[in-house]
């Protein structure tokens, strides 16, 4: 971990940060929702969004740790190949999830509805940060397995 906090790193880490948030913003169609949550602030579950906003905020820094871990054990010519699928795995799960899984589309909803076929995180119990919570711990799981010399 203390690779990632010396000076280069860690702005690659904010760099990597932010644009996986936009991109998921971008992608979940974030944007539109933020209208419609001023709307509806009454009846909204303020509990649930802030819990999706504070995982997808720890997603996309675990993201970017995990990231910019690889490239720096890459760079010491170590082999990370399979710590490398489990932080793609986390990776594409965070943007399968989007921002807030109930309220807005995730990747896989936006591909399975291009086939015609109607899904979306609502249905499952918790709403979908379960999906999220999964995907924090797959990227703990890969960052711990990083920082193991």
């Amino acid at each position: 971990m203390k690779i990632i906090l010396n000076k280069p790193y860690v702005y690659f880490v904010i760099l990597i940060f932010l644009v996986y948030v936009s991109l998921n913003v971008i992608l979940s169609g974030f944007y539109n929702t933020i209208p419609l949550i001023l709307v509806y602030a009454k009846t909204l579950n303020w509990f649930k969004l802030g819990i999706s906003l504070f995982l997808t905020l720890l997603i996309g820094l675990l993201i970017a740790f995990n990231s910019v871990l690889i490239y720096a054990k890459y760079k010491e010519r170590r082999k990370c190949k399979k710590k490398i699928t489990l932080s793609s795995a986390g990776a594409i799960g965070g943007l399968i999830t989007g921002v807030c899984p109930l309220c807005v589309t995730g990747l896989i909803p936006l591909i399975l509805g291009l086939a015609g076929i109607s899904f979306s995180l609502a249905s499952l119990p918790f709403q979908g940060i379960e999906v999220q919570v999964l995907v924090v711990i797959i990227l703990l799981v890969s960052l711990i397995n990083l920082s193991k010399r």
